[in-house]
């Protein structure tokens, strides 16, 4: 069953033309029709406002539900459907405001609609602290006498039923109430974290392409992907090295948020904070460390990759700055937003015309908030939490291809968000952040796959190529290596080792020595680039980004099926996306056609990857 406080809060954890100019502007300079339409959600702030108001003199209401839980399947119902109300305009709240937010992250207004509506919810937890107790006190046969006597509780049952397997971790009414009241702080690491990376951090400046630019997130982008190897050097050295200055700043953030992990792990009786983040989804902590192992295993293939990048590049030594770095000189794939739409709707055709039909149909209205401007959150997501509305995507686009891919990935998301939400009832349209990325990465599948077939030209394909090569490396191995750094600073926390920004940075920086083959020549790691762990929001999500990787192995596997034609496949995976939560994660693959408990996907990804190089090394020995 969704928890209303808990779920709201982890949303925040939330070429061949000319290009448009990519330097910062205000959001007042863009035309509407990049950025986002709020009034799908809210006439206006005041309306908002209006709402929220309503929404809170509403959720007095659950104490009259209180010692009613179990007495009959008609109370019963009626709390679940007052529950699902207050979701959903919880939700639609929520978003609201941090989509606004997100926009401008120094408008006051903005941020102050975000602390107003996370208070609404902490209150609300507390006066709700009586319900999973309460439930958990409903014997079970009884639980199952309720759902079979009132025929509406169905779409409740796996809520419902799973109180049960997770009724060593609930507390006492009044240890509710405690943990409720901790909603009031356990978010402030993450929110200081958004608000300082993205808004009053300062920025050093440095000169691209004859002019001096802020070395802003999206500028470094630029520049650690440019032709230029001094720009790339020079921009990892500045980049990085005004992390080191607030080092200290970004590891009491870091620090902090750990502790509230660890924490709230202890304070429900968990093994670890591993094991508190991943059962919810009832995900066993041996798929998290099997995919630590597997990739530790497989470094010998990522580092055949980062070879195949210093054949390519040239260069006698490889970097750590060269690792973006374009590999074939006089190519470099851009394109226009206009173009990305058009390679976008083309490469989604496997998977129909409606699909491809609610796709045009966000690109043309408004569902996207496309470019970067002074204030922005950086980076890119996909927010489906609005049931009644529709999914929202924020972008940071600088027409560079691997931001195509990024926005198929994103719209990836959003169309799992909206089958999901077009065929669940909204007790189980939520899906699994396990799940949550297979949509992504299998349209990136996808787009790579079309960009092959259409691209004859062997510098061409070997540009493409490689920009798969670097999606491999981005979502499986790079991910992976955040997923064993997190696990490595929630142990050293629980072992009771002090996070100090150099303890981090140290930290950080072995590991990326490791898994680049640093000691062994393969690739030098600078010094500074330690300090990366500092850029990296998920950190604050609690064991979020080892469901990158597992999520990219799983859509290798069922893209494969649905590029070979097979018609099943495509049916079973519309239905994956159209599932929601209306069963456990892997069970949800499984039907799909994948089992994420085998090693099997993992070994079939490596395969493909392999294959890949193969295919390079081939043409570039033709060109010798």
């Amino acid at each position: 069953m969704k928890n209303l406080t808990t779920t709201l809060l982890s949303v925040i954890l939330m070429l061949a033309t000319s290009l448009p100019t990519f330097a910062q502007k205000d959001r007042s300079e863009i035309e509407d029709q990049y950025k986002w339409k709020f009034t799908d959600l809210y006439e206006s702030d005041a309306a908002w406002s209006s709402a929220k108001e309503k929404l809170a003199e509403q959720m007095n209401q659950v104490a009259d539900f209180k010692g009613k839980l179990g007495t009959s399947a008609a109370d019963l119902l009626s709390y679940m459907q007052y529950s699902e109300e207050l979701m959903k305009e919880g939700y639609r709240l929520y978003i609201y405001a941090s989509l606004k937010s997100d926009a401008d992250l120094r408008d006051a207004d903005n941020t102050s609609r975000v602390k107003e509506i996370r208070q609404v919810f902490v209150e609300y937890g507390q006066k709700a602290s009586y319900v999973t107790p309460e439930l958990a006190a409903i014997p079970e046969a009884t639980m199952k006498a309720f759902i079979a006597e009132e025929p509406k509780l169905e779409i409740y049952k796996m809520g419902l039923m799973d109180v049960y397997r997770m009724k060593k971790h609930t507390l006492t009414e009044l240890e509710e109430a405690v943990m409720a009241k901790t909603g009031m702080i356990t978010g402030t690491a993450n929110s200081a974290f958004s608000v300082f990376s993205n808004a009053e951090m300062p920025r050093v400046k440095m000169t691209i392409d004859g002019e001096e630019k802020v070395l802003t997130p999206a500028n470094f982008s630029m520049a650690r992907s440019s032709t230029d190897r001094d720009v790339r050097q020079k921009a990892t050295k500045v980049y990085w090295d005004n992390y080191l200055k607030y080092e200290g700043t970004y590891g009491e953030m870091l620090n902090g948020q750990i502790k509230v992990d660890v924490f709230r792990a202890k304070a429900r009786n968990y093994n670890s904070a591993l094991e508190s983040a991943v059962k919810a989804n009832n995900i066993p902590v041996e798929v998290y460390k099997s995919l630590v192992q597997n990739v530790n295993n497989n470094l010998g293939t990522f580092h055949r990759y980062l070879e195949l990048k210093k054949r390519m590049l040239g260069v006698d030594e490889l970097m750590y700055s060269d690792i973006y770095a374009p590999t074939v000189k006089g190519v470099e794939l851009k394109y226009s937003y206009e173009e990305a739409q058009e390679l976008i709707l083309k490469s989604l055709k496997p998977l129909g015309k409606e699909y491809i039909e609610v796709v045009d149909h966000a690109f043309k209205n408004r569902w996207i908030d496309i470019y970067p401007n002074t204030g922005k959150r950086s980076g890119a997501y996909s927010n489906g939490g609005a049931y009644d509305v529709h999914p929202y995507i924020l972008m940071n686009y600088t027409g560079q291809y691997n931001e195509v891919s990024t926005l198929t990935h994103e719209l990836g998301h959003t169309m799992h968000s909206y089958y999901s939400n077009k065929t669940q009832p909204f007790a189980t349209a939520d899906y699994a952040t396990f799940v949550a990325e297979v949509a992504s990465t299998f349209n990136e599948v996808l787009l790579n796959d079309m960009m092959q077939k259409k691209l004859k030209d062997d510098d061409m394909r070997l540009s493409l190529l490689m920009s798969m090569l670097d999606g491999f490396k981005g979502t499986l191995f790079r991910q992976t290596q955040f997923a064993e750094f997190e696990l490595a600073i929630h142990e050293a926390a629980e072992k009771g080792t002090p996070l100090t920004g150099k303890v981090l940075t140290q930290m950080y920086g072995d590991l990326t020595r490791k898994y680049y083959g640093h000691d062994k020549g393969v690739c030098t790691v600078e010094e500074n680039v330690g300090a990366e762990w500092a850029a990296i929001p998920h950190f604050y999500m609690n064991f979020y980004v080892y469901q990158y990787s597992t999520s990219f192995v799983a859509s290798q596997a069922l893209a494969a099926k649905v590029l070979a034609g097979d018609k099943e496949a495509k049916k079973r995976y519309i239905e994956f996306i159209s599932a929601g939560g209306s069963d456990y994660p892997i069970e949800l693959l499984k039907t799909a056609g994948v089992d994420m408990t085998s090693s099997e996907p993992f070994d079939k990804t490596i395969e493909a990857m392999n294959g890949i190089m193969d295919e390079i090394e081939s043409i570039l020995d033709k060109k010798k």
